[in-house]
């Protein structure tokens, strides 16, 4: 106030700008809205579904590989078991067939009636020989050999050799045999056949289903004299013993 008591008047306030004022600057902050961690947790989310099926799907494929072997295993364990077995059965076999022939050695020596022509042959040990009909008194000589006892005798016994020294003509024989071939569905052949030792004997083999019987082997008849031989095997199973058996025919003409 002055000295007669009244109020100075106001001057109005200039504002002075000058670069030499420093106004703070704000700076904008920005918000985490969290968006940036839910799309990192959608990213491991799908990363772990991923990883989890293919887990599963080599987990699948390992265990349908293993199946796999396991049945081509088992199944090559079958069929080596299988090979093994039969390649025992084939030796087994083939030791009792070498067996069976060592058996029949040393081969013993067949002697028929001196005066129906001495015939004779080499069969093995292991069987035993039968003389159904011995001929003393005449008419015709029978007998029967098989391995270790004769079958009954029969027409349709099976029986590994029959021997007959008839008093018919070899022709009549031969004739007989002839009609057997001949009839339809015979199931009978007839061959000319050379045996004996050094194959001095001309014989006729017949090969197939014996006339009269239900059999299937093999006959050979052959001249003595007067007289006919017929040998008889009553199997083909017997053939191999028939055929060595007749490689040591001998007898007196």
């Amino acid at each position: 106030m002055d000295n007669n008591g009244q109020m100075p008047p106001v001057q109005p306030m200039q504002v002075t700008t000058s670069s030499s004022i420093n106004v703070p600057v704000i700076k904008q902050v920005g918000v985490d809205t969290g968006e940036k961690k839910d799309n990192s947790g959608l990213i491991k989310t799908i990363v772990i579904i991923v990883v989890s099926l293919i887990a599963v799907t080599f987990i699948g494929l390992f265990i349908w590989i293993f199946m796999q072997y396991s049945e081509i295993n088992e199944d090559m364990d079958g069929q080596i078991n299988v090979k093994v077995a039969e390649e025992k059965e084939k030796m087994t076999e083939e030791f009792q067939k070498k067996f069976e022939e060592e058996e029949k050695n040393p081969y013993r020596s067949f002697a028929g009636p001196a005066d129906y022509g001495e015939l004779s042959f080499k069969y093995p040990k292991t069987w035993s020989v039968y003389i159904a009909a011995d001929a003393v008194n005449g008419g015709d000589f029978e007998a029967y050999l098989n391995p270790l006892q004769v079958d009954p005798v029969g027409k349709d016994t099976i029986n590994a050799l029959r021997v007959t020294i008839t008093n018919k003509s070899f022709d009549t024989v031969v004739a007989g045999y002839q009609r057997d071939v001949e009839k339809k569905d015979s199931g009978l052949t007839v061959e000319s056949v050379m045996i004996g030792e050094g194959d001095s004997i001309t014989a006729n083999r017949y090969s197939g289903n014996i006339p009269g019987t239900e059999l299937n082997g093999y006959i050979v008849i052959f001249k003595i004299r007067d007289k006919t031989v017929i040998l008889q095997t009553d199997s083909v199973l017997f053939e191999g013993d028939f055929n060595t058996l007749l490689s040591t025919i001998k007898f007196n003409a």
